[in-house]
């Protein structure tokens, strides 16, 4: 069997959901399997220690997935879920391992068809694994061993799906990696099978770190429209650890600033916006590097409504220098202290941004002793990087708007 989900982490932290009657069938039908693999005189020592209702051991040597289903049958929905976490605690079963994964699934985000499509075509371009032999990575996933072949098999043989993968991906090469997700069954499988696939396609032993960060990017940019994303979790040798993480969900005041940025230009600076957003937990030296080239974008744009000219390869500070001067928010300017203040806090801002993307963000190489950023950085300077992008494009809105 392959490697079980780690079902103690969901006991008692998930409310079980409204289960569908077709669900409730083929999991009552799953766990009277497994049960009917034990040894006729210990099925009602099983079932008595799941909280089933005792038996004798010559009823259960008559059938014993009789003996386990009348046991079954007025059981609440929560019981039998309960009950098949028992059991896989004990024993490896694909099948029911699938049936309790995909009732978790009722009570999370949904990883859709159109996501789970376009990982398949990622997939079609990419080897599952570049350290390893592919079908190595499907094993730890799946029970390929003991799962049915996809192709009928010739007349008198018993073939497995381990079989067709060796034929159809060693032997011959006529499934595209699409086509082989499709056989292991990726577009409807449990999420957290989904889940366990993506971790391993970028595990240290599958990949360099090099290609572990690039494919990490590649699967982010599609999770992250379903609200997840790979997150490193921990280090090994020196390389990433990954899971999939649910990513946290968008602040008021990002929807403002988003907002904002949609009605000045919907175009280039929003979709920037939105990059910085998706990037800040899954990948956060790109998060940096896009707050600091927001910022670069809605400079250049209200330079060019208000008219001024400007060195399009000048730096972020000489940018809004030049910026801070036609918006009359130069510091010299102000007489008032407060505004002095208030107004070279920003300038601090803009140049900590910048000197921010130049220490950690991915425009240069990170080197061996460099700092890393966590999320929060990135959280940071995205949220920094949208406040002074919203102030400057009111400013400028408000000195142009004609006078009452």
């Amino acid at each position: 069997m392959g490697m079980s989900v780690d079902h103690k982490a969901h006991r008692g932290l998930r409310a079980t959901p409204v289960i569908p009657g077709r669900m409730i069938a083929i999991l009552r039908s799953s766990i009277a399997d497994e049960i009917a693999k034990t040894k006729s005189y210990d099925v009602p020592g099983l079932c008595t220690r799941l909280g089933l209702a005792p038996g004798t051991g010559d009823e259960a040597h008559q059938s014993k997935a009789r003996y386990a289903s009348r046991r079954l049958a007025e059981l609440p929905p929560p019981r039998l879920v309960e009950i098949a976490r028992a059991l896989l605690e004990e024993a490896e079963n694909f099948d029911l391992e699938e049936q309790v994964g995909k009732i978790d699934d009722l009570s999370a985000p949904e990883v859709t068809e159109i996501t789970r499509g376009r990982l398949m075509t990622l997939f079609d371009a990419t080897p599952l694994a570049t350290q390893q032999e592919e079908i190595d990575l499907i094993r730890k996933i799946w029970p390929i061993s003991q799962m049915p072949a996809a192709v009928e098999p010739q007349w008198g043989q018993v073939a497995t799906l381990e079989d067709d993968i060796f034929q159809h991906t060693i032997r011959n090469h006529d499934w595209s990696g699409k086509e082989l997700l499709e056989k292991l069954g990726l577009p409807t499988c449990s999420t957290a099978r989904l889940f366990r696939f993506l971790a391993l396609t970028v595990a240290p032993v599958m990949r360099t770190p090099s290609e572990q960060a690039e494919l990490a990017a590649e699967i982010n940019a599609i999770l992250v429209h379903d609200g997840y994303g790979l997150t490193v979790v921990a280090r090994r040798s020196g390389s990433a650890i990954y899971e999939v993480q649910p990513l946290a969900p968008a602040s008021p005041a990002d929807d403002a600033i988003s907002a904002a940025l949609v009605a000045f230009n919907p175009t280039d600076v929003h979709p920037r916006w939105q990059a910085a957003l998706e990037s800040r937990e899954t990948n956060p030296q790109r998060a940096i590097t896009l707050a600091r080239t927001l910022l670069e974008d809605v400079s250049k744009w209200i330079l060019t409504q208000s008219g001024e000219a400007f060195d399009d390869g000048a730096d972020l500070p000489v940018l809004y220098k030049k910026l801070a001067k036609t918006l009359n928010l130069a510091p010299d300017d102000h007489t008032e202290q407060l505004f002095k203040q208030i107004l070279s806090g920003c300038q601090s801002v803009v140049t900590g941004l910048g000197a921010l993307r130049n220490k950690l963000g991915d425009a240069h190489s990170i080197g061996p002793i460099r700092a890393r950023p966590l999320p929060r950085h990135a959280e940071l300077a995205v949220n920094l990087a949208g406040t002074m992008a919203t102030f400057l494009i009111a400013t400028w809105e408000a000195r142009r708007a004609p006078a009452s």
